[in-house]
């Protein structure tokens, strides 16, 4: 199954999907123990810090090794590219999914980008995610007037024909200084009038009232990274702190097990909604 007619039928269900992005064996192991143990599918994703980290062979090659070691039915996805050639090159490695962020460009700007790369992923029948309105990245500050236009998004994806959209309603990458209110009548309104899959970006720290509800209103993919790289750090930083051991393979489990039991955490309030 593809993730597009995945997400056609999360939308008959009214249900979602988790992506976690992995950063290397370790996180990348956590994640899919959860899902095998969740009995849930799920996205894999990484960003273009972690293919020039691993490589985009490497880390195409771990995810299809590490899905089927554990059991999981899962996609491979890039997140948040904004280079045509790296998209290419990850769509030429078995990537199911790509991103293209020209959301910082114009609206006309961002259209055009992302319909080039529509058209590209047409032949590799992968599917396309863009990004409309302002989802705030590290060190960017939060603000409303960014949010997603409904309007603007039947309109972005009449003529991009991306498959699906990340929406600006309120979440922010990164931790969060308060807790975040998500524009819910916002997204139940571009719900009503898009075609695409909707994606909230930032799903770190969101609580899962309004992670549930989102996926009520038409959330289908729901994005975690910036927890899972904190708990694995924490753990790590706190067993170096108390072991003179040299053997990386003794100190990492931890780390790895706490990413799982976050993970599975997520899915589970992904499988309440």
């Amino acid at each position: 199954m593809t993730l597009q007619e995945k997400f056609a039928q999360l939308e008959q269900q009214g249900g979602a999907l988790l992506a976690t992005n992995f950063y290397n064996y370790e996180t990348l192991a956590g994640v899919l123990e959860a899902a095998a143990k969740s009995n849930q599918p799920i996205i894999l994703q990484t960003s273009p810090g972690t293919t020039s980290y691993l490589g985009v062979k490497m880390a195409a090659s771990m995810a299809r090794a590490g899905l089927e070691q554990f059991g999981v039915t899962g996609w491979l996805h890039l997140d948040h590219a904004m280079s045509y050639d790296l998209i290419k090159e990850c769509l030429d490695a078995g990537y199911d999914s790509v991103m293209i962020d020209a959301s910082e460009d114009s609206f006309e700007k961002n259209v055009e980008t992302s319909a080039k790369v529509v058209e590209l992923a047409k032949t590799y029948n992968a599917n396309v995610e863009a990004e409309l309105g302002y989802v705030a990245k590290l060190g960017q500050s939060l603000k409303s007037d960014g949010f997603t236009d409904p309007e603007e998004a039947r309109t972005f994806v009449e003529q991009t024909g991306v498959n699906a959209l990340a929406v600006a309603i309120g979440s922010a990458h990164g931790f969060y200084k308060k807790e975040p209110n998500l524009d819910l009548g916002r997204l139940r309104n571009i719900h009503k009038v898009t075609s695409a899959a909707l994606v909230l970006h930032g799903g770190s720290g969101i609580p899962a009232s309004q992670l549930q509800e989102g996926i009520r209103r038409g959330i289908r993919k729901i994005n975690l990274a910036t927890e899972i790289k904190n708990i694995f750090m924490k753990t790590l930083q706190r067993e170096l702190a108390e072991t003179d051991e040299i053997d990386l393979r003794s100190i990492f489990p931890e780390a790895t097990k706490k990413v799982t039991e976050l993970v599975q955490e997520k899915l589970a309030i992904i499988s309440n909604a």
